[in-house]
């Protein structure tokens, strides 16, 4: 479904509630979408904001109470792929904002065991675009999740890019044998890079085009990754140089920032995306 607004516009799937373009009017894309980006049936869209759940990464890296519901060794979960349900939508003269659900019932018994709700709301505005995705634990049983909005961002260089925000935050490395790490001054690229920080702190980021505001809701973690040229070129629907104009910031609750959910109870993982 696309937005055209006259201070807007976006683009959005019902496969993975994907948002894989936002911009304003005339301007450049707040969103990286690889070049080589398949748009097919149960496949992931490589680029956008895609949302990770109720896993984030490899089964076997999540905690013991996430991992034991887990019933396949396939990454990130299967929200990014299922078809969700438009919910509503709502315009006005300055915003539209759209909601998507997803009952994540039996249906997914084969690779995970639960039952949930998902809300997924998209807020658009000539200031930026906020996503908020909001779980509901439907089942008798606390239910242990982790997850991430895996927003792309692009940049002319990535090594003329940094991230503030993160200066004295602890990261675990996942390169270096999943190491602990303090970060000094802000984040720069030299190569691959795939960290997750312990910190949901406002972050900018700051590239030669333009210097845009994260800012999370309902999270204690951050997820930092480049490929970085030698990776790049094992990728599935990546182009081999796209490591130069793209960089991944994920607003996360992963590794010890994973949450439980009595029944009934709600927990909602936000990032505003804006602009200085």
């Amino acid at each position: 479904m696309e937005v055209h607004h006259p201070l807007f516009r976006a683009q959005l799937f019902l496969q993975g509630a994907h948002l894989t373009h936002f911009a304003t009017h005339d301007k450049p894309d707040w969103l990286w979408l690889s070049d080589t980006a398949r748009f097919e049936t149960g496949l992931a869209i490589r680029g956008g904001i895609p949302i990770c759940w109720p896993w984030f990464g490899a089964p076997e890296r999540n905690p013991p109470e996430v991992r034991k519901r887990i019933h396949t060794d396939s990454a990130h979960g299967f929200a990014r792929t299922a078809l969700w349900k438009l919910e509503d939508v709502r315009e006005s003269a300055h915003d539209v904002e759209i909601c998507l659900s997803l009952d994540a019932n039996d249906d997914f018994a084969d690779t995970w065991e639960g039952h949930a709700l998902l809300l997924a709301t998209f807020s658009f505005s000539v200031k930026g675009c906020q996503i908020a995705l909001t779980t509901t634990n439907l089942g008798a049983a606390p239910l242990a999740f982790t997850q991430a909005l895996h927003t792309y961002l692009p940049t002319p260089d990535i090594q003329r890019t940094r991230i503030e925000g993160l200066a004295g935050a602890d990261y675990v490395d996942t390169l270096l044998d999943w190491s602990y790490h303090p970060q000094h001054g802000d984040l720069t690229f030299d190569g691959e890079m795939d960290r997750i920080y312990e910190s949901g702190a406002p972050l900018v980021i700051a590239s030669p085009a333009s210097r845009r505001t994260l800012n999370a809701i309902g999270s204690d973690s951050t997820v930092v990754w480049n490929p970085g040229p030698g990776k790049a070129r094992t990728l599935s629907d990546f182009p081999d140089s796209g490591w130069k104009s793209m960089l991944c910031v994920e607003t996360a609750n992963a590794l010890s920032d994973y949450r439980v959910l009595n029944e009934g109870q709600s927990h909602t993982l936000g990032v505003l995306i804006g602009r200085i």
